[in-house]
């Protein structure tokens, strides 16, 4: 599956490996996420690799796996509980 994955494009297989990539931003002192329409061309680009990683993961499952899994928000979780 990995180099299924990578042979698709290596940054896809980095959101399995290392998590999402999140946009954050600065507000005063705290660091937070940034809400989707405020993300920039380049943050949603980066974002979409996680999800292409989650349709690549769940088109790979029987049904079974796909429930167990179904609940996760991000790939790396996905990957983590099968």
């Amino acid at each position: 599956m990995k180099l299924f994955i990578e042979a698709i494009d290596i940054v896809v297989w980095d959101a399995i490996e290392n998590g999402p990539f999140i946009p954050m931003k600065k507000d005063g002192d705290e660091i937070k996420e940034k809400h989707w329409s405020e993300w920039s061309d380049e943050e949603k680009k980066r974002a979409q690799h996680n999800y292409r990683a989650k349709n690549i993961i769940t088109s790979a499952l029987s049904i079974d796996d796909f429930f167990r899994i179904s609940q996760c928000k991000s790939a790396i979780e996905m990957w983590d509980t099968l």
